[in-house]
């Protein structure tokens, strides 16, 4: 499945890498500016905290995915970087799994991580198959 989109997506490595960091930007910056909108539509209610620490830690969540985002955005991105982020991305779809399935925390909506995860090691695909250079 992610071959046929990289060969439908034709993206340049930074392309595909500035995208990359643009699901950081997006995902973590809902987390920092909005972390009680977060705790209202992305857990299911028997889970939501009023605790201010809480929406401390969402937006400090938030916070370091925007490093993670700058990292991204500014780093050189080689084909070993693209394969690297793409292995870092597996156990996060077992997370999303377990906490939706498993253990249901996580709401339809909390999925959008899932989804961000999905669209990431897409973009990893592409970005290591259109890199010139070798791992």
């Amino acid at each position: 499945m992610i071959g046929v989109a990289s060969k439908r997506l034709s993206l340049s490595p930074a392309a595909a890498q500035y995208s990359l960091a643009g699901v950081f930007f997006v995902l973590g910056g809902w987390c920092l500016v909005a972390p009680d909108s977060v705790m209202t539509l992305a857990f299911r209610p028997e889970y939501h905290s009023s605790d201010r620490l809480v929406s401390f830690l969402l937006g400090g969540f938030g916070a370091q995915a925007l490093i993670a985002g700058l990292f991204a955005a500014f780093s050189v991105f080689t084909r070993r970087t693209f394969a690297a982020y793409g292995v870092a991305l597996l156990p996060f779809f077992v997370f999303d799994y377990w906490f939706y399935f498993v253990e249901p925390i996580l709401t339809p909506i909390g999925l959008l991580d899932a989804a961000g995860n999905v669209v990431m090691l897409t973009l990893c695909w592409i970005g290591w198959r259109s890199r010139p250079d070798q791992v």
